[in-house]
């Protein structure tokens, strides 16, 4: 069950919450220029990622890849620890 797809879509984000089993949520950051004034807006997404064996905790830097859906919420896995908290 850990094939990896690796046309699949990636991103990389930070664990904000580890509460459920086997399900982390990620937060995903990324800078957008506005397009009147120029200025750098910090644009946030939440994503629930599948974490089969409960081994990333809040903080965790991680990269996870889209896949089929796992649950209603779900269809990302975590794929890859960058870095501990």
């Amino acid at each position: 069950m850990n094939t990896t797809n690796s046309n699949a879509p990636t991103l990389v984000g930070r664990v904000v919450s580890d509460k459920r089993d086997k399900t982390i949520t990620i937060l995903i950051e990324r800078k957008i220029q506005h397009h009147l004034i120029g200025k750098t807006i910090i644009r946030t997404n939440k994503i629930h990622a599948h974490d089969e064996n409960n081994e990333y905790q809040v903080g965790d830097l991680v990269t996870i890849q889209e896949s089929k859906p796992i649950s209603k919420t779900k269809s990302w896995r975590a794929i890859n620890l960058i870095a501990r908290k």
